[in-house]
């Protein structure tokens, strides 16, 4: 007969469960036939339920005081309390699953009660003991761990099978029991938790100092993502003593390295200066010796960083978005990303000091970030953009935008304007409903009230109770085109000079070896080792840089998206694409800073030249934007700035980007098809006065770029239609600068050249004549040596600069002669083509041969050929043959015979025979005008000095008197004069051409005195000629009389 099962009492099963979890016992374990060692015998806790006459069995009632005594007891091979609590919780957890099999819903629901109460202890004596360990002493305190034991256990609540390269697992074996974590931060006071919480945020703080992209950083990032879940996890971290850190000596590098979220931003893969230089080494381990390794294994690498720093942005870009949805602790991180960019803001100088400032990689990883918080008003159509007030810039307290650049307005006049508009009658108050969607949150505003240029403690105004309160989606924008700025921006920079110091590097290594083998010595070889050693190291920090923000196509059109929505932004402030723009800048566009513009080109610069990195991005709002400022002076003050607008045009250029996309914006886009041309024109111009102590230099490399587009522009059809339709409008106006400016500098470039050639040819001889080479000293070697290197580079950029703009007068020439024909240009024109004749076919021109000339970009045949076509091409549009007259008026270089011997050339070199025809044509009316102004000149005989230009000291035509100097001068030597310079040439004060005074009666009496003269010239030719007639007369009667 089976036995019958034994039926036991509530609260029978009760103790049984409650004995199980708390692995304590009221009875004497001598007396019981268990084994398990771990079990306590509580003796005096059983002996005083004895005495209050309660039966020895575990229940609700007692529990937590025989917990208590568990805990507060010493006993021999007792666990520790974590472990023991930690172990309660879990054995709780089990009885749980055992307790869902009862049958009885009574009894299973009691049961229930007490797991759910074994756990609810278990939880709160692990805070109570977490927080004040000496409570319950068991010995522990003595050898206490530096972490706080909760961090292995949520290591291993958020650990998945790769925790990053470089790192193990930090569980330590200790495995969290379902659901302990939640149960431990939920539901449960501030004050109780916050010590803990804080312990528990410096250990993962640490835990990720100095640890680069390679090392473990992703297990405490998901930890601390773990922690920010909870609202008491979040506002204890935003109220960390190093949430912000505080202190006399706070600067950038100190918030990186001190504050909490700091270290987890500094992981990167990008170089850190070597103090703070994170381990492992992402260079030496990933592209050390690249130059030998196959490109797969350096696309391996790439693909691998690139993905590891995604998770690190996703990581931070979670937390904050957590942080900024909890209306509690939303102004603490807006608070913290104002810090750090203000006390950083030295980021943005060409120099930055690493020591005072927060690395690149803290600052690249905080762009991408602040970017993912953007993206929800980065939609197409760019919806949410009139969120962004531009007020910010002037009234919001937060970030320090005072000493940044404006785009046209100076401090006196933004100044002057904020105080005018009276801010204490503004409402800056906008709905809220567009953040609290995108952050699905209520009251996401800031507060912020600082007039630009003062504190609000400063400013009675805005000390009357009234705050301006600014949306969410306009402190982001405003932060994080900041952060851009100071981060991945910079980072470009930085790249650039990067890229720079290599090249420099390796001709210098060239040279170097060059010596080397002419002259060794142990310095030398010591140099070429140092070069090689430099040049391995920048070369692994060129490919950090790669990986991680060249190879991320993501980060970069998210960057894109972003300054699109910048630029139409920014249009907005002058009412919306549309040409032409007002003669007055509103003064919001022209108070806003200069590197939002500035930034906005920089990255399509660098994102034109990084293949299919503006697949699918849209540029035509870019484009307007550019052909609306580009030339602009009145909106966009900086010269610089909108030269850089046609860098970027530059990049785009077919040829150039190959991309369809490009072609559309310069053939098909209206605005380009009507200003592109018009405004690169006057930008020509405009370049030829910065500012700046280098603006003589720097307007042939922004020419450059100019006259690049340009050259493309007339190849369309449409653009040359348009550029000959302004030569047409502006014959006295830009156009005419524009010739002036591009003859001016093909005049400087070429005769720069060719000098340089000759200096060059002098250098070569001299190191060609190895017996003497050798005896003179090596460091004068050293030196003559990189003198003919720079020569090789100067004649290079300026030949290559020279045969564009040469090549530019060719090609307009042959539409558009009549500028070049107006009596202020013409014989400046013809001057400039008789020294390039005289140059390449004069008797100097065998000193120009090179051995390689093709190297330098010099090529003779191809320059004679176009200098030859220009000639021909203002011959041909002279209806007045004054053009003829302007070459023979040249007294430095015209010679009638450069024109036989220049056509001489041509037919060797295949010239077209028309064109060769039509210039010695040419040559020989130079020659007639030659000889009829010799003629006149002699008939005029000697002229009275008041009729002389005073600069030409030829015979004026047209006299005019300065208004300042009251000199007198020929209007076409002024004019000339004044296409360059607009001041008096006698004393420097301002002069335009319509402030020239005609003087009549000097004009009335030089044309009377020509007259005379050619009346008296006549006269005396027609006296001659009858005393000629008088003596063939009476020869002949003479004859008839013989």
């Amino acid at each position: 007969m089976a036995t019958q099962k034994i039926q036991r009492s509530p609260q029978e099963i009760e103790d049984i469960i409650l004995r199980k979890i708390f692995m304590v016992s009221l009875a004497d374990s001598s007396e019981t036939t268990t084994a398990d060692s771990r079990i306590v015998y509580l003796e005096m806790t059983a002996a005083e339920i004895l005495s209050e006459g309660k039966p020895l069995m575990l229940s609700r009632d007692i529990i937590e005081r025989v917990l208590i005594d568990r805990l507060s007891g010493n006993f021999s091979g007792a666990e520790s309390p974590f472990s023991y609590l930690i172990g309660c919780y879990k054995r709780a957890y089990d009885e749980g699953k055992k307790i869902g099999s009862m049958k009885d819903r009574n009894m299973r629901s009691e049961m229930e009660l007490v797991v759910k109460q074994a756990k609810k202890l278990a939880v709160s004596y692990c805070r109570i003991h977490l927080g004040n360990p000496d409570v319950f002493g068991n010995g522990e305190s003595s050898n206490k761990s530096l972490v706080s034991p909760l961090l292995p256990m949520i290591f291993s609540e958020v650990s998945t099978s790769v925790d990053g390269f470089g790192g193990t697992s930090s569980g330590g074996g200790i495995v969290c029991p379902p659901g302990f974590l939640e149960e431990f931060f939920k539901d449960s006071d501030f004050d109780s938790l916050d010590p803990i919480l804080r312990g528990l945020y410096e250990d993962l703080r640490g835990s990720v100092l100095k640890v680069s992209a390679l090392g473990n950083f992703q297990q405490p990032l998901r930890a601390l993502l773990f922690l920010v879940s909870f609202p008491v996890g979040a506002k204890s971290l935003v109220n960390h003593p190093w949430w912000i850190p505080k202190g006399a000596y706070l600067n950038g590098r100190v918030i990186e390295m001190t504050s909490i979220l700091g270290p987890f931003f500094h992981v990167s893969a990008l170089p850190d200066h070597t103090i703070f230089k994170s381990q492992p080494d992402v260079g030496q381990q990933c592209f050390s010796d690249a130059s030998n390794r196959r490109p797969a294994d350096l696309l391996s690498s790439f693909t691998t960083i690139k993905t590891i720093m995604n998770n690190l942005y996703d990581g931070l870009g979670e937390v904050l978005l957590t942080l900024l949805k909890n209306t509690d602790t939303r102004e603490n991180v807006l608070e913290y990303l104002a810090e750090v960019i203000n006390k950083n803001s030295s980021r943005a100088h060409i120099q930055v000091d690493p020591i005072s400032c927060a690395s690149s990689g803290m600052f690249v990883n905080l762009s991408a970030v602040m970017l993912r918080l953007c993206e929800p008003f980065l939609d197409t159509n760019l919806t949410k953009r009139d969120k962004i007030d531009p007020k910010y810039v002037f009234y919001g307290s937060r970030l320090d935008l005072r000493g940044l650049t404006a785009l046209h307005a100076s401090s006196e006049e933004a100044a002057e304007w904020i105080n005018s508009q009276n801010p204490e009658h503004m409402d800056f108050s906008v709905s809220n409903s567009h953040d609290n969607r995108l952050l699905n949150s209520q009251g996401a505003t800031s507060s912020g009230s600082n007039i630009f240029g003062s504190s609000p403690a400063n400013n009675p105004k805005l000390n009357s109770g009234e705050k301006s309160k600014f949306t969410f989606i306009c402190e982001c924008f405003f932060m994080t085109a900041r952060v851009l700025n100071l981060g991945l921006l910079k980072a470009f920079s930085d790249f650039k000079h990067l890229v720079q110091d290599i090249s420099r590097c390796e001709d210098t290594l060239s040279t170097f070896k060059a010596m080397q083998g002419h002259a060794p010595s142990p310095q030398l070889e010591l140099d070429i080792a140092r070069l090689e050693k430099e040049i391995e190291l920048y070369t692994q920090e060129k490919y950090c840089y790669e990986a991680q923000i060249l190879r991320d196509g993501t980060l970069l059109q998210c960057a894109l998206s972003f300054y699109r929505l910048m630029v139409v932004w920014l249009v907005g402030l002058v009412d919306g694409f549309k040409m032409p723009l007002s003669s007055t800048c509103p003064m919001e566009f022209a108070c806003m800073p200069e590197h939002f513009v500035e930034d906005a080109m920089e990255l399509l610069i660098f994102a034109s030249r990084i293949p299919r990195a503006l697949d699918g991005v849209l540029l035509d709002d870019f484009m307007n934007f550019i052909i609306m400022f580009m030339a602009s002076p009145n909106f966009v003050r900086n010269p610089y700035l909108r030269a850089k607008m046609v860098e970027v045009l530059n990049c785009w250029m077919p040829r150039r980007s190959g991309s369809s996309i490009t072609t559309t914006l310069f053939e098909v886009h209206q605005l380009s098809l009507e200003y592109l041309v018009r405004n690169l024109l006057k930008l020509y111009v405009d370049i030829e006065f910065t500012g700046s102590h280098t603006q003589f230099y720097d307007k042939f490399n922004i020419r450059h770029n100019i006259a690049e587009l340009l050259e493309y522009l007339w190849q369309v059809p449409s653009h040359r239609n348009a550029w000959r339709q302004i030569a047409k409008e502006e014959e006295k106006g830009v156009y005419l600068n524009f010739l002036n400016f591009l003859i001016n500098d093909s005049i400087y470039l070429l005769d720069e050249s060719l000098n340089k050639i000759l200096e060059l040819k002098g250098l070569e001889a001299e190191m060609s004549n190895t017996a003497e080479w050798e005896r003179r000293p090596a460091q004068e070697r050293q030196e003559r040596t990189r003198l003919f290197h720079s020569q090789e580079n100067i004649i290079r950029i300026d030949m290559k600069l020279a045969n564009e703009d040469v090549s530019m007068l060719a090609f307009t020439s042959e539409q558009i002669t009549a500028p070049f024909l107006l009596p202020e240009m013409v014989e400046r024109v013809a001057s400039m083509l008789n020294y390039f004749l005289l140059q390449l076919v004069g008797p100097q021109r065998k000193s120009l041969t090179l051995k390689d000339p093709e190297k330098y970009e010099f090529r003779p045949k191809q320059l004679l050929k176009q200098i030859v076509n220009i000639y021909v091409h203002l011959a041909r549009g002279d209806k007045e043959n004054i053009f003829p007259v302007a070459i023979s008026k040249d007294g430095r270089s015209y010679n009638e015979q450069l024109f036989s011997a220049a056509a001489d050339v041509l037919r060797r070199i295949g010239e077209d025979g028309r064109v060769i025809q039509e210039f010695v044509e040419l040559g020989s009316k130079a020659k007639i005008a030659a000889s009829e102004a010799m003629d006149t000149e002699e008939a005029l005989g000697e002229i009275p000095d008041e009729f002389l230009d005073p600069i030409q000291y030829t015979l004026m035509k047209d006299p005019v008197i300065l208004p300042s100097s009251r000199i007198t001068i020929d209007r076409p030597v002024i004019e000339r004069h004044l296409l360059s310079d607009s001041t008096d040439p006698f004393n420097r004060s301002h002069l335009s051409q319509d402030m020239l005074i005609p003087n009549h009666e000097l004009k009335a009496k030089i044309e009377e005195f020509v007259r005379f003269q050619e009346l008296k010239r006549r006269g005396d030719s027609l006296g001659m000629q009858s005393s000629k007639g008088t003596i063939q007369t009476t020869n002949a009667e003479m004859t008839l009389i013989d």
